[in-house]
């Protein structure tokens, strides 16, 4: 494999991300460009920065581990990442964009007006973002480290870098384009190598990939823990539901005009994504055949960087190559990007001690000092495994705030408490004892923690209604007003409506 291709590749994929961040520095002038664009972003290109920003490490290099080493049954992933949009479409979307926030602490506050749940959906918000932003950093490590020989460390850096760059530079203005661009580079290092990886195999004469000997002596996989039914309820908890409250999925609504605007994009973001995830399994079946000893060596993730070299070869495959280097780099940068400016935003609002414009920058190295050193100094998990312990957290926590919040009027203050507290607070611990390998396989105990989604979702929600019921005095008194500013089409709203 020629180094030279793939680090022009890196390095073409970096300055276009800092350029097109500077653009987004010319345009942005106010607070509102920074946190939310200015409310102004259209569908399409809603759409596509929200794709850019989801399809991640895990999307980009871990679904085709998976496939590789479990074979079809890792299906599951890309399924569950895409069939949150429709949940989120149905129940989420368009009142979240109406009730006018910035962030989700926001929501909490203005639905519930508790500073007390405010100040922990933060701390939520938070640790669900630095949880997300590990696997991002570590995937980057390795693609370098794969592809060129580097130390592990470097592209955890480099990556981490550019992302407080292009953030602090322009805020969500800058970052709605570059995600929107990385976007369609993703789909482009994946879709055209995969049609002369297909070609190829063809010409080999079509030989079969059989997954009947698959085993578990690949990579340590907390999926294929000792309960796989178990394990794949879990994801299927997770992916279903945790999609609606990831922190740098949410806050991009509130970019969109209006409801409709909304809930438009969240129908063309499906049929995006939808297109994206017919790829990677592409991959991992090819690799089974082509790359089998990954299966065993523990770098599975690898198989989408070695496929064109080990199937093409020569000036092709390093042209190949190269191109699913930069589609992976690009995969790494637009979601760190989303999930830094999430985490920023909620540490400028709620953690340090003013607002603006500078401290936003400043909450931004901050946003990214902890997972970077969380990457640095954390064993690596398979990086579609770190990502659902995410969703994990985010489906018991914010899902049940988000669906309660905007269906049920009878949600109070201490039961949104003892709902993020129980659910989240209690996925949040598991998974953090997960990745920190204090509890290891064999046995039942690591696998409830490894996917907690199964009873900490329900935990999540049974505590919000128990509670609230229990409370009924502390409905907040303005309740109706915030119902009808969630649900009524922003025209009906008054001038001083839900639309700022």
């Amino acid at each position: 494999m020629n180094q030279g291709y793939t680090v022009a590749a890196v390095a073409a994929v970096v300055l276009a991300t800092v350029l097109v961040g500077g653009f987004g520095l010319r345009i942005s002038r106010t607070t509102s460009d920074f946190y939310v664009a200015s409310r102004t972003v259209r569908p399409r290109l809603n759409a596509a920065a929200i794709s850019g920003e989801y399809l991640s490490a895990a999307s980009f290099l871990g679904i085709a581990g998976l496939v590789l080493v479990h074979g079809p049954d890792m299906l599951w992933y890309p399924v569950g990442y895409t069939a949150g949009y429709l949940v989120l479409l149905v129940f989420v979307a368009a009142p979240l964009r109406r009730s006018g926030a910035y962030t989700l602490p926001d929501f909490a506050e203005e639905r519930l007006e508790s500073r007390r749940v405010r100040s922990l959906v933060g701390v939520l918000v938070v640790g669900a973002g630095w949880l997300y932003l590990v696997p991002q950093l570590q995937g980057a490590g390795l693609t370098l480290k794969i592809l060129t020989g580097a130390p592990g460390w470097f592209g955890d850096v480099l990556v981490a870098s550019v992302v407080v760059l292009a953030v602090a530079a322009g805020g969500m203005r800058s970052i709605t384009f570059v995600q929107a661009f990385q976007y369609w580079l993703k789909l482009t290092a994946l879709l055209v190598p995969a049609v002369f990886l297909l070609l190829a195999w063809r010409g080999d004469g079509g030989p079969h990939v059989s997954f009947g000997d698959l085993g578990l002596d690949g990579q340590d996989s907390v999926f294929r823990a000792e309960h796989p039914l178990y394990a794949t309820y879990g994801l299927i908890v997770a992916t279903f539901l945790g999609t609606m409250g990831l922190p740098h999925v949410v806050v991009r609504f509130y970019t969109s005009p209006g409801g409709r605007e909304a809930r438009r994009t969240t129908v063309v973001v499906l049929f995006l994504i939808g297109a994206f995830y017919l790829l990677p399994p592409v991959y991992g079946a090819l690799g089974r055949l082509y790359a089998p000893e990954l299966v065993t060596g523990g770098d599975a993730d690898a198989a989408v960087l070695l496929l064109p070299d080990r199937v093409i070869g020569g000036l092709g495959g390093d042209l190949l190559g190269a191109l699913v280097a930069g589609g992976a780099f690009a995969a790494f940068l637009s979601t760190a990007s989303g999930l830094t400016m999430a985490v920023a935003g909620v540490l400028s609002q709620d953690v340090l001690p003013a607002r603006g414009v500078r401290h936003f920058r400043l909450a931004t190295l901050l946003a990214m000092a902890v997972p970077l050193a969380g990457a640095l100094l954390v064993s690596r998990v398979p990086v579609a495994d770190a990502v659902g312990m995410a969703f994990a957290v985010s489906a018991s926590s914010f899902c049940p705030l988000l669906v309660l919040g905007i269906w049920w009027r009878r949600l109070t203050p201490p039961g949104a408490a003892a709902g993020l507290l129980l659910g989240g607070g209690s996925a949040l611990v598991a998974v953090g004892i997960t990745m920190s390998g204090a509890v290891r396989p064999p046995g039942w105990a690591h696998t409830l923690l490894a996917w907690p989604a199964v009873w900490s979702v329900p935990v999540g929600f049974l505590a919000m209604v128990l509670v609230s019921l229990a409370t009924r005095g502390r409905i907040p008194p303005g309740t109706n007003a915030a119902m009808a500013r969630l649900h009524l089409p922003e025209e009906l709203h008054s001038a001083r409506g839900a639309v700022r």
